[in-house]
């Protein structure tokens, strides 16, 4: 029994090393030997734990959604606070994680959904991949479609572009991340959007 709990442990911490070369290198410029070599294991056993690097890969995603993507939204529902602030604090903390020194930076998704747009990526990873960069554009549909004061604003009558406008803008966020940008300038950006779509 415990046995089986330590081999549970090591096998997502793994797991978040696959995640990690993938989210520094993207799917195609991740070999088997980085991932390996990261993961502290060999070719034998990431076979017979995980599968191949489609597989793999697969897996790793779905831990970032869990694991990093998720983690931000809680944010979107704290209490007796106004949209305006949640929506602030969301887009500020997604920014902070793209910029965050002990991960790779930008966004794991941006990052493989620019390699699945080339056409290379296996099928199945191209649609976990697709489907998680819906993620976010549609839990912000669904917010200012719900949400009593997004709809009292009128912001549920254009809920899609709203959320796709905030989703473009943690999209250029990472590609900042990734150019070594300076994080503070991209403070009055996050207040330019909010203004724009009427908050």
């Amino acid at each position: 029994m415990a046995g089986g709990r330590k081999l549970e442990f090591d096998k997502q911490l793994a797991l978040e090393a696959a995640m990690r070369v993938f989210w520094q290198k993207g799917y195609l410029g991740a070999s088997l030997s980085d991932l390996t070599s990261s993961m502290g294991i060999n070719k034998p056993s990431m076979y017979s734990t995980f599968g191949n690097k489609e597989k793999l890969f697969l897996q790793a995603t779905e831990y970032y959604v869990e694991h990093y993507a998720k983690s931000h939204l809680t944010c979107l529902s704290l209490p007796d606070t106004d949209l305006r602030t949640r929506l602030k604090a969301f887009l500020s903390s997604v920014i902070n994680a793209q910029f965050e020194s002990s991960n790779p930076k930008g966004c794991y998704v941006t990052l493989c959904m620019t390699e699945a747009a080339g056409g290379d990526m296996p099928e199945a990873a191209r649609e976990l991949i697709s489907e998680a960069a819906g993620f976010f554009p549609g839990l912000l549909e669904d917010l200012f479609k719900q949400d009593k004061e997004a709809i009292s604003s009128g912001l549920n009558k254009n809920a899609k572009s709203n959320a796709l406008t905030l989703a473009t803008l943690l999209s250029g966020t990472a590609a900042m991340a990734r150019s070594n940008c300076d994080q503070a300038d991209l403070q009055p950006v996050i207040d330019n959007t909010l203004n724009g779509i009427g908050l």
